[in-house]
């Protein structure tokens, strides 16, 4: 949450228009694999969907490992839940952070009409990166003689072949291109990245869009590497490739995360055509990523990479500032003391959060925070639901999300309140408790026939703005009173033992705070109840 006024949610009309790119560019969608057209090795793991809390918006919590967690509630009008929250029919996943709500008077600091979702999109993402493949157009010559030269020695197909020579052939080619490619990407060639597809086509067209793109988020490396063979599709002369792609931004000496993509290629005249890339769900879960979906403009700052449609470009400056700022609290909270590389921020408008990572939030979310391989979440703010002046508490908010997070596997519905709380905490940036915003919310929370179990405390995606508000509220003031107990470094041990290796809060707490947590919980709930009236 910022330090602005959440309450409302910004008029429409105040939206820069985001008009989606026209149906030339958009990627194709074809029917997912079958069993004579498999994939030609499986998804990565890292990205499959994670199997904790579904995305949601803040309050939705922090996102787990795989869908986004949690969004952040927006203020009644919106305040996303953080982490992402709660997830349809189910808790709300971490990373998610509701959208304040409205921006009536008198202005409540910190309330989102739209909750944060913590948005680990447990589907971790195999977010297909249009892999645009080299420039250069093949002669069909046996050996090593031609722009593929390094692609090996397999010799071209001949009439009469079977198609499995074809395959075996193409299969080289395509490897050759793609490394092509990639070296046109990073060395700046636009021309030489988009030159395996026909001119004037979509797929050319998506082509230079995504150029445009990764080099604006400073791509620093772009590894493709094909999973198998090709394999013939079931119309003459086309065949599919699917391959993965490892790659980051920035930093040339990051540690890469990986997307999987399905491409479609005419071997058209002795000449592979590169003609489609899957980029739906067709090409894995949790797709598109913001960068293979639309043109992005970013700015890069020592701990953060910001993107936004051009449309929001004039909010880059103010969404690096308070994302430079957040970054310096959140990797406080890396439990193992190693916090992100880069925090990677996108800025979506209305159209673009309808279709990046998936969509479908709940309404209450204002930001969430998406798994996408190994340790990596990206973080995803509505601008709907925060404009200027109201970033800084989403900002802490998420970015902890993704550094607490980072590493943890599976995480168990009945640590919602921790993982939320724990994020709240930071958003709060050391205001007293007595200050937080949703104080009213968790009273009627508590009026309202909770039970008083902090692992019952999640809201659902159909919940109100002020129960998920409440939900939240109760989730900080419990992690709070352990902080000001026992410290930030044993409470995010207690977090570590308990989110990252699955243990119980009887045995963590136990160990980290030499206390029986039926007792210390009541505390905690005690504390929550008293503070709030």
């Amino acid at each position: 949450m910022t330090d602005g006024d959440y309450r409302h949610r910004p008029p429409a009309d105040d939206q820069p228009p985001s008009t989606p790119p026209p149906a030339a560019d958009q990627p194709w969608s074809g029917p997912p694999p079958t069993a004579d057209r498999p994939w030609a090795g499986p998804p990565p793991a890292a990205d499959q969907p994670f199997g904790g809390h579904q995305p949601t918006g803040y309050p939705a919590g922090p996102s787990y490992p795989g869908p986004p967690v949690g969004g952040y509630p927006m203020p009644p009008g919106g305040y996303p839940v953080p982490g992402g929250h709660p997830a349809p029919g189910g808790n709300p996943a971490p990373g998610g952070y509701p959208v304040p709500a409205g921006l009536l008077p008198p202005p409540r600091r910190r309330r989102w009409p739209l909750w944060v979702g913590l948005g680990t999109v447990v589907a971790l993402l195999l977010c297909a990166a249009p892999v645009a493949i080299g420039a250069v157009l093949l002669d069909r010559v046996a050996g090593p003689t031609g722009p593929a030269a390094g692609a090996g020695a397999v010799a071209s197909p001949k009439a009469g072949d079977p198609a499995t020579v074809t395959g075996d052939w193409l299969t080289e080619q395509i490897r050759g291109l793609l490394d092509g490619q990639a070296k046109a990407l990073l060395g700046g060639d636009e021309q030489g990245y988009v030159g395996l597809a026909q001119p004037n086509t979509a797929i050319a067209r998506q082509l230079r869009r995504d150029f445009r793109t990764l080099r604006a988020m400073r791509v620093s490396k772009w590894e493709p590497k094909l999973l198998g063979r090709v394999s013939e599709l079931n119309t003459a002369g086309e065949w599919r490739a699917n391959l993965t792609v490892a790659h980051c931004f920035v930093g040339p000496d990051c540690e890469p995360n990986e997307i999987t993509m399905v491409t479609r290629w005419k071997d058209t005249a002795g000449q592979p055509r590169l003609f489609a890339i899957d980029t739906d769900r067709t090409g894995g879960p949790g797709r598109p990523r913001p960068w293979e979906s639309d043109e992005l403009v970013a700015s890069i700052g020592e701990r953060t990479l910001v993107a936004a449609p051009r449309a929001f470009r004039d909010r880059l400056p103010d969404l690096l500032r308070e994302g430079e700022r957040a970054a310096k609290v959140a990797d406080r909270y890396a439990v193992d003391g190693s916090p992100p590389e880069r925090y990677l921020i996108f800025y979506a408008g209305p159209n673009e959060w309808s279709r990046w990572y998936g969509g479908n939030r709940a309404e209450w979310t204002a930001g969430y925070a998406v798994p996408v391989g190994g340790d990596q979440y990206d973080l995803v703010l509505n601008s709907k639901a925060v404009v200027p002046g109201q970033y800084a508490d989403l900002m802490r908010h998420e970015l902890t999300h993704a550094s607490s997070l980072a590493g943890a596997g599976r995480i168990d519905d009945d640590a919602w309140w921790l993982v939320e709380g724990l994020a709240e905490h930071a958003a709060a940036g050391g205001r007293p408790a007595s200050r937080y915003d949703s104080l009213d919310d968790v009273d009627r929370l508590v009026k309202s026939g909770w039970n008083g179990e902090l692992a019952d405390v999640s809201p659902s995606a159909r919940s109100e703005d002020w129960h998920v508000a409440g939900s939240y509220g109760v989730g900080y003031l419990a992690v709070r009173h352990l902080v000001d107990r026992f410290g930030e470094q044993k409470v995010l041990a207690f977090f570590k033992a308990v989110v990252h290796d699955g243990r119980s809060e009887v045995d963590a707490s136990r160990e980290m705070f030499g206390r029986d947590w039926a007792k210390l919980h009541d505390e905690c709930v005690a504390y929550a109840k008293k503070t709030a009236r």
